[in-house]
């Protein structure tokens, strides 16, 4: 019985120590310093940078996250709690992922190298894998057997959502195809609600991943992924896990 608990129980525990953080950390650093110190001093600190939008509608800021060299988040400067959020859904709803993918080269400057677009990723968190209460879109390099999976699967990765061919991180992926050099015609979030069966009815579970991706004939595209939190089998549905912090690929 005890080892049919475990895995719950594991996950109850990373539960309880992220929410011993302050779950609304990130949107204070951005509401209280980044967007006042952009507006009043030109400055963004304790940010990378502010963008206010069109018409004060889809402004984001970047940070620097705590771990690891070249990891940073991309958080809109409007309260957007996370992934379940109906914001993100709504018509006129902002690319956040579009406008994290352009905002990437904080990533490379990091790396103090020019990455290939396979080398880098973009990660929201489910509800059960997060720490913090407003939407954060992690920026860093994909990890190396991640990536390593995405090449030996590719040509089975369809235009429409379907199983990705091997576990990743131990968790078994959605995946989709999307083609062009940017996201600003896809939007993940919006994909994912409306072709997922049961992805909109639980949003809070889902956790997407975006993976630059070179297809056929060197054409520019993306691998889109997706999971959902499944405690009893301790999956949290952090995309992040497919995420390298110490950006293992940049140094070799």
């Amino acid at each position: 019985m005890m080892r049919r608990l475990l895995p719950a129980l594991i996950a109850l525990l990373a539960l309880s120590r992220a929410a011993q953080a302050d779950p609304d950390a990130l949107w204070k650093i951005v509401s209280e310093k980044c967007v006042p110190n952009w507006r009043e001093y030109g400055e963004a600190k304790p940010c990378a940078m502010v963008d206010s939008g069109v018409n004060s509608q889809g402004g984001y800021a970047v940070l620097k996250d705590l771990v690891g060299d070249t990891q940073y988040l991309l958080i809109p400067t409007a309260k957007v709690t996370g992934i379940e959020d109906p914001q993100l859904l709504a018509p006129a709803a902002p690319n956040y992922f579009a406008d994290a993918w352009a905002e990437r080269h904080f990533v490379t400057d990091a790396a103090k190298r020019d990455l290939p677009r396979d080398m880098l990723s973009l990660a929201v968190n489910s509800i059960y894998g997060r720490s913090q209460n407003q939407l954060h879109i992690h920026l860093d390099c994909v990890a190396p057997a991640v990536r390593a999976a995405i090449a030996e699967n590719i040509a089975a990765i369809a235009d429409r959502w379907g199983p990705f061919a091997v576990p990743l991180a131990g968790h078994r992926y959605s995946a989709i195809r999307i083609a062009g050099d940017n996201l600003g015609a896809f939007d993940p979030f919006r994909s994912l609600a409306d072709y997922v069966p049961g992805a909109r009815e639980a949003m809070a579970n889902q956790t997407l991943v975006a993976v630059g991706a070179v297809f056929e004939g060197g054409a520019p595209g993306f691998v889109i992924l997706a999971d959902h939190a499944d405690l009893a089998t301790a999956d949290s549905g952090a995309g992040e896990e497919l995420q390298d912090h110490s950006c293992a690929l940049a140094r070799h």
